[in-house]
């Protein structure tokens, strides 16, 4: 698929689902290969699932919206039964909390495998059968997102589990840009999406005019010798970078570094899925939670920029702006656009409105079709182990 899966049609779902269950299946063979393709006994973090687990709901979650025509997450809302006997009970995220899902009975590897390729069958099916209109399409739409936005947390528990991806994610290619400011005369955009027939997320409804500042901003990424500049300048030390929550959360990590940085004499190493390589200076810096960002901003008498900042510049079109290496940061708290309301995913965006930061853009691990300037991704403050960095602007 070239264009965006938003208005794809039901050709292209059909390409793109089978491809998106092709990946998904590649990533998980990445942890058998490993050995990691069950659970253990103690979750690795809060933040992670077994990828057994995943791998399993992710084909529920097709299941739930479009075999089981379900209207809403709610759990009385699918119409018939799951093709597992406790195919609620495993994967109903809305029952089921991270830490519980590292002790369940799940089916083996080769059964849950099975499962995926039969849903992945039946939907399709079901798909060349379907009116080629937007109200009838949206459930494959979802789904199709929803497998590739999960994709990416599969390459984020990679790293957190240290284990070596696909070729082409464990050593993507950043080219070297230059780095610089970009001015730019503020104005007044469109944030959020319009009311149309494309598929849009609910926490982008909708579209409301901004009136943005003019304002500079780096054209690229801070990179790993830019921040190693703040690491020798005492950053981690100095509690007047840090705020008040920031300083708390350092206490707590113990961290006078990013996320597995280690000094090998002049130079900073990195543990990268596993293995430990020698940091590029010119790559962007990743793994980077919101108060690393921040602290980083104070030192060097910069900020984050807001999401509307963010979405101006990125809007704009300029040749010298790079975006889509990583996930960046904003100032922004998340919070609803006017006119929001839930969508069939309830809880794809309300539970986190205002306990969790806006960031923006993409990374090497987004997939082609999901990428757009108006992605609104959103996470812990404290939260480090995706694949995200951050751009500062002046004051």
């Amino acid at each position: 698929m070239t264009s965006s899966f938003r208005n794809a049609t039901s050709e292209e779902l059909t390409n793109a689902l089978q491809d998106a269950r092709d990946y998904t299946l590649q990533l998980f063979d990445c942890f058998c290969e490993a050995g990691l393709d069950v659970p253990a006994n103690v979750p690795i973090s809060p933040n992670v699932s077994p990828p057994l687990w995943t791998l399993g709901h992710i084909a529920w979650f097709a299941e739930w919206y479009i075999l089981r025509e379900a209207e809403s997450s709610a759990p009385t809302a699918a119409q018939r039964t799951s093709m597992l006997t406790k195919g609620d009970d495993w994967f109903d995220p809305n029952t089921l909390p991270h830490r519980g899902r590292w002790t369940l009975d799940l089916p083996r590897t080769g059964a849950l495998k099975t499962y995926c390729h039969e849903v992945l069958d039946r939907v399709l099916d079901k798909l060349s059968r379907a009116e080629d209109d937007d109200a009838a399409l949206y459930p494959y739409r979802l789904a199709l997102v929803y497998e590739d936005m999960r994709a990416e947390t599969l390459v984020c528990q990679m790293q957190t589990l240290r284990v070596m991806p696909l070729t082409r994610l464990a050593a993507p290619a950043l080219p070297n840009w230059s780095q610089g400011e970009i001015g730019f005369p503020g104005g007044t955009i469109q944030l959020g999406s319009e009311k149309t027939d494309d598929f849009i997320f609910d926490n982008e409804k909708y579209a409301h005019a901004m009136y943005v500042p003019a304002f500079t901003m780096d054209s690229t990424l801070v990179s790993n010798a830019q921040f190693a500049e703040f690491i020798a300048d005492g950053g981690y030390d100095n509690p007047n970078f840090w705020s008040k929550a920031g300083r708390a959360w350092l206490m707590q990590q113990e961290r006078s570094a990013p996320i597995s940085w280690q000094r090998d004499g002049h130079r900073w190493c990195a543990e990268r899925f596993g293995r430990l390589i020698v940091l590029p200076d010119h790559e962007p810096v990743r793994h980077i939670s919101l108060f690393e960002a921040q602290a980083f901003c104070l030192w060097a008498h910069r900020r984050l920029p807001t999401e509307a900042e963010w979405e101006f510049a990125a809007m704009s079109g300029h040749p010298a702006l790079r975006w889509g290496d990583l996930w960046e940061w904003t100032c922004s708290p998340f919070e609803p656009y006017p006119g929001f309301s839930v969508d069939a995913y309830r809880e794809y965006s309300e539970p986190y409105f205002m306990t969790h930061q806006v960031l923006r853009g993409a990374s090497f691990a987004t997939r082609q079709r999901i990428r757009s300037p108006k992605f609104r991704n959103f996470y812990l403050p404290e939260r480090s182990d995706m694949l995200v960095g951050f751009r500062t602007c002046a004051l």
